[in-house]
């Protein structure tokens, strides 16, 4: 674990990792109260980097705070094994189960072979990070046939790995497509 020199809650700034009831937070915001009687404090929002959890915290002025550096890994996608998924750590060439909570709707684009980056805090990993576009294969398509084709310029189309995106009226099934996984929106047929 990467553990950083102490700082104090005047230093907090938003987008910092701390450490917290052994929890590991991210700052969202930190601003310094005074009040006209009584001492000033730092009134903070954190992210709760596991659940996701938004929280409000107090700190008195120059309270130490202890802040926590995430380790970078990029993952390569094996195979589902149980509920859970296998990666291999490309820079340790080590087996990595990452459980499916952690990953979210992320599944959607989630394949044989696709590199992602993660986010760790000793060997806990907190995040995944997809790639911003993914060349993926349709294997499936739907179209309305009681509405004429006219009025629509989409269609639904299904992935490999099982989303469900729309697609324009000319893509097919057999169709690489580029997906933004970000926003699971088609970019062109490859």
């Amino acid at each position: 674990m990467k553990s950083k020199a102490p700082l104090t809650s005047n230093q907090m700034t938003p987008g910092i990792m701390i450490s917290l009831d052994k929890k590991v937070y991210r700052v969202e915001s930190a601003v310094k109260v005074t009040v006209a009687k009584g001492t000033p404090f730092i009134k903070t929002k954190l992210k709760d980097m596991m659940t996701d959890e938004l929280i409000e915290k107090n700190f008195k002025e120059g309270q130490e705070i202890q802040e926590v550096s995430l380790d970078e890994r990029q993952l390569e996608f094996l195979y589902l094994e149980g509920k859970d998924y296998l990666f291999l750590d490309i820079g340790k060439l080590e087996n990595i189960l990452v459980s499916k909570n952690i990953i979210g709707d992320k599944v959607n684009f989630i394949k044989e072979g696709i590199i992602v980056k993660a986010m760790f805090y000793g060997d806990t990993i907190f995040s995944l990070e997809l790639p911003q576009f993914l060349e993926l294969m349709i294997v499936k398509t739907e179209t309305d046939e009681g509405v004429a084709q006219i009025a629509n310029t989409t269609k639904a189309a299904f992935l490999e790995t099982g989303a469900k995106i729309d697609v324009p009226l000319f893509i097919e099934t057999g169709d690489i497509v580029k997906v933004d996984t970000a926003s699971s929106e088609f970019i062109q047929r490859v």
